[in-house]
């Protein structure tokens, strides 16, 4: 799956700053990782560190202060996405957003929901169309009697289904999922999570998957991300990550992990990170982490780490040593 001629996505340094009272806020810092056709990158990490505004840069919402995004069309060119390319890559990226009801218009109908992505990129005359808005909410677990009713006349989980099926309605082949569960009821996250794993089988999607709960990462991702203050500290297979964690924040993340087993919880050790998030207005000359590393050098305060091959997956840390 991953390798060169398998890329969709190539991201090439891509910072996103935003200009506030105090200064520039840098969300997303100097960012290099390429997605590969099929698969399903999770990106984890604390609230705030930058992990929805990264995905919402990769679908075009907004422009990156510095950096590329290419995308690699089905002929293997690879195409910059910037302001002239922006409306026919549209088609290929899509969103599915953490609220699903704040992210529907209570104005409109499900089936007009559904349908505005198309009439957008001219897909279709109306019958197929319409035809098409039946066929998407069959396909989410949903059924066209659905199709004429108002947002506010569903559940969490179903409202969700039908931001999926507005997500898929102009056939992308890449979707951030940016936390689509966390909204709602832990007996209802199965369900959409198996969805989105059966959908990306049917439809040969590809996603960028954001979340909270590391479980869910491990279940549906093939390599997983880390991001800290905007930075990504490590990367990594799914089966790698967890088997051989390296980077002290990621340690950190996956010992707050509940384990499922009462007796082997109770012997787990927790790694409790002491200190504050720096600012992302004022980030610090070194290792973004180094105020909160447990193994901290002088090295750390003073120059950053770049992300690099170690014992087999990329990290950026000065204490962790190749093998």
């Amino acid at each position: 799956m991953a390798n060169a001629e398998n890329k969709l996505l190539e991201i090439k340094n891509v910072s996103k700053h935003f200009k506030v009272s105090e200064g520039r806020l840098k969300a997303v810092v100097d960012v290099n990782l390429d997605i590969f056709k099929g698969e399903t990158l999770g990106l984890v990490g604390e609230s705030g560190c930058g992990k929805s505004t990264f995905g919402k840069t990769l679908v075009g919402i907004y422009n990156p202060t510095k950096g590329t995004v290419l995308y690699y069309k089905e002929d293997g060119t690879p195409m910059e996405i910037n302001k002239k390319t922006l409306f026919s890559y549209s088609k290929m990226a899509q969103i599915i957003f953490q609220d699903p009801y704040s992210s529907l218009d209570p104005r409109m109908t499900v089936a007009d929901i559904i349908e505005e992505g198309m009439i957008i990129h001219k897909m279709y005359d109306k019958t197929r169309r319409k035809e098409r808005v039946f066929e998407l909410l069959e396909l989410v677990g949903l059924n066209r009697e659905h199709a004429s009713r108002f947002a506010h006349e569903f559940s969490g989980g179903q409202r969700q289904r039908i931001g999926i099926a507005r997500a898929l309605a102009i056939e992308p082949e890449f979707i951030v999922c940016d936390e689509p569960i966390s909204a709602l009821d832990v007996s209802i996250q199965s369900q959409i999570i198996n969805l989105l794993h059966d959908l990306q089988k049917k439809l040969n999607l590809t996603y960028l998957f954001i979340a909270h709960d590391l479980n869910i990462v491990k279940y549906i991702s093939d390599r997983i991300a880390v991001m800290y203050l905007g930075n990504i500290v490590e990367l990594a297979s799914s089966k790698d990550l967890y088997a051989n964690t390296l980077h002290p924040y990621s340690q950190a993340l996956l010992s707050a992990v509940p384990i499922a087993d009462p007796d082997k919880e109770a012997q787990k050790k927790r790694q409790i990170l002491e200190g504050d998030v720096p600012s992302p207005i004022n980030t610090p000359k070194g290792c973004p982490f180094a105020g909160r590393c447990p193994y901290v050098m002088d090295i750390c305060k003073q120059e950053k780490p770049p992300l690099e091959m170690k014992q087999g997956h990329l990290v950026a840390c000065h204490y962790v040593k190749d093998k």
